[in-house]
């Protein structure tokens, strides 16, 4: 019997927003109990810190310098090859559903590759704005209480107001339920095949929309994260402007006479309030598979494609995103029935997002995927404390953010700002808040030149090759060369990479 596959991701959730991490605020208890029964990644990086991009890694299993994606969706690539194809190729129903944010020109990267598309905010031939849950909330007269996505009618004139109040609609017709009603439906169709499912939810990205019941469990007057009013003086130009506009920003629900902090608690409480709701749509799909009887033979994911500041540091989304660990790393949690431990357990290994697409298969039998850049998590997830990896990377395209050890470097090239030279470099142990910027010290130099040291060796062993020189060529029984290896993309398979040439490989 193979495992079946639940990835659920969330959009924008800050790494340590759960109760589980230590958030002495945030109310997660279903969550929690799950990081209870399974492994918690507490070093855990996306490898973008925009939507597509990341989305695109986790389902490729590649770093964003080889798929080639760093902007928000885009034209499609029907030759890249994702984790739906691999499962539904290994004899897998496959489904897709909520906030795909996938290239979607002309037509959605991984629709051909789902038994089911259910995007909550596009169709298999692109274009944003129509899909089964918005018709559904058109046709019950609900579209102008929608709450997850863009709607100039019922909460201000902005789109996607990154003020907070609470929502309009009815929880059950609230995105997340949307797709956890999708999820349900998918596995009870009487198709006996074991399923692969990613669910997308919308929050707790913007619009801050909660339904007043999970709004209403944070008072007015909470503490803003402590990082708030913090002085920014060593952090890079964009931050520092960004921040500035954030500061005079005119809030979408303002009061007339509101102090100034009143519009940022607002957000803050908006924010806590989104990760609790998430939460217990969560809860509802675990409880639906304990009560059902899948529990047992079903791999369960938790994760995130990228962080978010949501008034850390004065910001209020997640742009300038990779300058911060707040972006830059996510929560992941994972049970995998037989393997996990029961009782639970903590990693600080550095693991990656694109780390999935290298485990799953590998956990339900199925062949590896050849194009995927990650490693495997299975001895992490059986309790094994050893490094699977040096370094953790998160990619801008005229930008990288290096983790690894106890530092955390960000390299912009000369071009990036007017003046030269800048980067970031921190002491996460010393440092955690990142408040002393060590790159230009001169008692740290040694460490800025190993950081960039290790992100040079990182871009030569990562980087995807269609060919290489000495020429890697497979061979018959009589050592003659036969052909180049590719895969579908038409790059050499992950055993011909610069990161994985050994000894043994025969060249010419």
């Amino acid at each position: 019997m193979k495992y079946n596959v639940l990835m659920i991701l969330a959009d924008q959730h800050h790494a340590g927003l759960l109760g589980c991490a230590g958030d002495p605020q945030v109310k997660t208890p279903n969550l929690d109990r799950f990081a209870a029964s399974g492994v918690r990644f507490a070093e855990a990086y996306c490898q973008n810190p925009i939507c597509t991009p990341s989305r695109v890694s986790i389902l490729s299993g590649q770093y964003c310098q080889n798929h080639g994606y760093y902007g928000l969706s885009g034209p499609s690539e029907p030759r890249l090859s994702n984790l739906f194809r691999h499962f539904k190729q290994g004899g897998y129903r496959t489904a897709g559903i909520g906030k795909l944010h996938l290239p979607d020109s002309p037509r959605n990267w991984i629709a051909d590759d789902v038994d089911l598309f259910a995007d909550s905010y596009e169709m298999e031939t692109g274009g944003e704005g129509d899909s089964e849950y918005l018709r559904a909330l058109q046709r019950d007269g609900l579209r102008e209480l929608e709450d997850s996505w863009h709607n100039p009618y019922e909460y201000g004139e902005a789109l996607i107001p990154l003020d907070a109040m609470p929502s309009k609609m009815p929880f059950e017709r609230t995105q997340e339920m949307w797709c956890a009603d999708k999820v349900i439906e998918f596995i009870g169709s009487g198709d006996e095949r074991p399923f692969f499912i990613q669910a997308n939810f919308q929050k707790p990205h913007h619009p801050l929309l909660p339904v007043k019941a999970f709004w209403d469990q944070y008072p007015e007057d909470l503490d803003l994260p402590e990082s708030y009013g913090e002085n920014l003086h060593h952090r890079a130009p964009h931050f520092r402007h960004t921040a500035e506009n954030a500061r005079s920003y005119s809030w979408d629900f303002a009061e007339p006479g509101e102090d100034e902090l009143a519009g940022p608690r607002r957000a803050w409480r908006g924010t806590l309030a989104c990760v609790t709701q998430l939460d217990a749509v969560f809860g509802r799909l675990m409880d639906f598979l304990e009560n059902a009887g899948l529990a047992e033979n079903t791999i369960v994911i938790y994760g995130s494609d990228h962080g978010s500041y949501h008034t850390r540091h004065g910001l209020l989304e997640k742009a300038p995103g990779i300058c911060s660990q707040d972006v830059c790393r996510v929560p992941m949690l994972w049970r995998v029935p037989g393997l996990t431990p029961e009782s639970g357990t903590v990693c600080g290994e550095l693991v990656e997002n694109i780390d999935m697409a290298s485990t799953l298969p590998e956990l339900c039998g199925l062949e590896a995927m050849e194009s995927a850049d990650g490693c495997s998590l299975r001895g992490l997830l059986a309790g094994a404390q050893e490094p699977i990896r040096e370094v953790a990377v998160t990619e801008n395209p005229w930008s990288k953010s290096i983790r690894w050890d106890r530092w955390r470097m960000v390299h912009y090239v000369d071009g990036t700002f007017p003046e030269k030279g800048l980067g970031e470099l921190y002491d996460l142990v010393a440092d955690p808040g990142e408040r002393e910027n060590l790159y230009a010290a001169e008692s740290h130099r040694g460490v800025r030149d190993a950081g960039i040291r290790k992100l040079c060796d990182w871009l030569i062993r990562s980087r995807r090759v269609r060919t290489s020189h000495p020429a890697v060529w497979t061979v018959d029984e009589t050592n003659r060369a036969v052909c180049y290896p590719t895969c579908e993309d038409g790059f050499a398979p992950s055993r011909y990479q610069p990161r994985n040439r050994k000894g043994d490989i025969k060249y010419l």
